[in-house]
Order: structure tokens, then C-alpha cells, then sequence
């Protein structure tokens, strides 16, 4: 066998044994929504107090968001983020006195409502990272989040633990979903989340990337209101973990997080902290 002959070999052994490895059924599920996120060690301090996975890069061309928006959706004007933001955000600046409470979007649509309406009732701005399916299921959901003033982000398609899945599948989770904000608001909106767990794998913030998200939106708060606690717990565990900077990782479709939501933000008030957008944080 010529050397040339076992080196092709070899290359295409190792092509298998990495297909093996990255690929998984598109349906397979992610961790259980009951299990708390075990999240490592503090990531290092960042430009201006961020905290960070990935330290940044140059920015790339943003990406074109595609055809204008539909007649009669909102799309509000975002101010740029801050020279420095890191490629996934974690935590903003800690020496600020405001934080973003942020939602998984899916579920019952009139709760979804509820809670907007209470944070609108206070003067908050919500940043909801929206489930494309619900917005399948439910499309009236992005143009009312937007009509209240608040952010509107991308959560993949199917809620799958994106992590696990392929280079392709992660792409085209990302992909579906930024197609049906796009398709709903003329925008893919600015930041990508990851599902099924805390930080995003470099795989998949470059997925994020080539679909057009140049920052994931990660959190360093999880007050697990997915395993509805009631809503005294909830906002105790929230309010004792969050500081100036933080990101709060919390769920529509559960009446618990409704129900604390004021409590909450009588509690940030007490701290001195105003809750904002998640762009308003970096910005």
C-alpha cells in the first residue's frame, strides 16, 4: 500500500470517528427541566466587569436580517453594545445597578401575558428568549412582547440540548428559529441562547455566529422557577443570589414566576437595582 494510499486511510477513520461522536438523534431530549444547572467555576472578569466564556474578537459584518418587517410590527431601535461585550454574556458590567431578567419563552400564552403586563405595570422591560414552536403555535406572542417595549430573542426551534447535537442539527436549530422572528418582526433579534444548558460550546457559538448572532446570552442567576417552588422560594432564592450586573435566567408558562414577579421587584428596589433589557445591560 502506498503512503499516499494510507494517509487518505487514515483521514477518513478519524472524519467517521468524529461523525460518531457529534451526532445525535434530532429528538433526543435534554436534561430534565427539574435538574439545576450545575454551573462550573466563576468565569474570568471581562472588559468592564463582564464575565465571560470566550474572550471577544474583532465583530464580523453583522448579518443582514433579511426582508423588511411586516406591516404593523414593532421593531424597536436598539442602541449599540459596549466596545468589549464578550461573545457570550454571562453576567454585564457588576459595578452597574441594574440587571436583566430574562425568560425562556413558551407556554400558556394568557400567563405569558400576565407577566408582561405586571413588569409594564412597574415600568420594567423584559428580554424573553422565545421557543420557535411556541411562536409556531402561538405568532400573536412576538409582536405583543415587542409592542410592550420589551426584547425578543432566539432559544433554538425545539428546546433540544443543542450541545449534543451535530454541527448541522445545532445550525438548523438555531437557523429555524431566527427564520420565524425574522418572518414575524423583520428581525432575528440580537442575542442567541442556548437550550438545554448554561453556557453555549464553542460549536455552537460559532453555529450562532454563521446564523447571524454574534453574542450568546448566558446567565449567572437560576432561581429554577421551571420547578415551581412557589412564589415566595422563588423570590428568595432569586434576591439573595443577584448583584449588580446580573443576568436572571427565569420561565414563562409558570403561574409561580407570575406571582413573584412583583415581590421581586419590590426586592430589587430594596437592593437598589433596576431590572432592564439585556441589551440595556450592555449597552
Amino acid at each position: 500500500m502506498t503512503a499516499d494510499r494510507r494517509s487518505v486511510l487514515r483521514t477518513a477513520a478519524r472524519l467517521a470517528a468524529v461523525t460518531a461522536v457529534g451526532a445525535v438523534s434530532a429528538c433526543a431530549p435534554g436534561p430534565t427541566r427539574g435538574t439545576p444547572v450545575q454551573a462550573p467555576s466563576d468565569p474570568p472578569e471581562g472588559p468592564a466587569g463582564y464575565s465571560l466564556r470566550l474572550r471577544p474578537t474583532p465583530p464580523a459584518t453583522p448579518a443582514a436580517t433579511g426582508a423588511p418587517a411586516p406591516s404593523g410590527a414593532v421593531v424597536p431601535a436598539v442602541a449599540p453594545l459596549a466596545p468589549g461585550t464578550p461573545v457570550e454574556v454571562v453576567n454585564g458590567p457588576r459595578g452597574r445597578a441594574e440587571v436583566a431578567l430574562t425568560f425562556h419563552g413558551e407556554g400558556d400564552p394568557a400567563q405569558a401575558t400576565a407577566l408582561l403586563e405586571r413588569a409594564e405595570q412597574r415600568g420594567v422591560r423584559l428580554t424573553v428568549l422565545a421557543v420557535g414552536r411556541w411562536l409556531d403555535q402561538q405568532p400573536q406572542m412576538a409582536e405583543r412582547i415587542l409592542r410592550g417595549g420589551h426584547e425578543l430573542g432566539n432559544h433554538t426551534q425545539n428546546h433540544l440540548n443543542i450541545n449534543a447535537l451535530s454541527p448541522a442539527q445545532a445550525h438548523a436549530e438555531i437557523a429555524e428559529c431566527a427564520e420565524r422572528l425574522r418572518r414575524l418582526t423583520g428581525s432575528i433579534g440580537r442575542w442567541f441562547r442556548p437550550s438545554a444548558t448554561q453556557y453555549a460550546s464553542p460549536m455552537v457559538r460559532e453555529q450562532a455566529r454563521l446564523v447571524g448572532y454574534e453574542h450568546c446570552l448566558s446567565f449567572d442567576v437560576d432561581p429554577r422557577d421551571y420547578s415551581d417552588p412557589g412564589a415566595d422560594l422563588l423570590q428568595r432564592r432569586l434576591l439573595r443570589s443577584v448583584q449588580g450586573g446580573s443576568v436572571v435566567a427565569l420561565h414563562m408558562g409558570h403561574q409561580g414566576t407570575v406571582d413573584a414577579l412583583p415581590a421581586v421587584l419590590d426586592g430589587l428596589q430594596r437592593l437598589g437595582l433596576r431590572a432592564v433589557t439585556a441589551s440595556q445591560l450592555c449597552t
